[in-house]
């Protein structure tokens, strides 16, 4: 058994206190909002517009809403949604006319 007893003086700093705040994922943007959603329907509408095929119309939609919610999120909105809005765009009209492609190509496959 050890033998040794040292009594040992517990020595603290003093307290210290700080304050903790969340950070909100996204800043309060109320005054945004209408300007926001003016280039997203202008935007939409000029891509639209310029859309021969109306197969494309519902995907476009999509892409569009998409790219506005990822937007929404960032600290520029303003800024980031007509880059994000025709990178979503392209992915989409390519989806939907690989789409169609498989559709075309496979038609055993559709009747079935």
């Amino acid at each position: 058994m050890n033998k040794n007893n040292h009594k040992l003086r517990a020595e603290f700093s003093p307290e210290t206190r700080f304050e903790v705040r969340p950070v909100p994922p996204a800043p309060f943007r109320a005054t945004q909002e209408t300007e926001f959603e003016r280039l997203k329907n202008r935007l939409l509408t000029e891509t639209l517009l310029a859309t021969a095929q109306p197969g494309l119309n519902a995907p476009i939609r999509r892409a569009a809403n998409e790219a506005a919610a990822l937007a929404w999120v960032t600290f520029y909105p303003l800024l980031v949604f007509p880059t994000l809005f025709e990178e979503k765009i392209r992915t989409a009209v390519r989806h939907a006319e690989r789409q169609a492609h498989i559709y075309a190509n496979s038609p055993e496959l559709v009747v079935a």
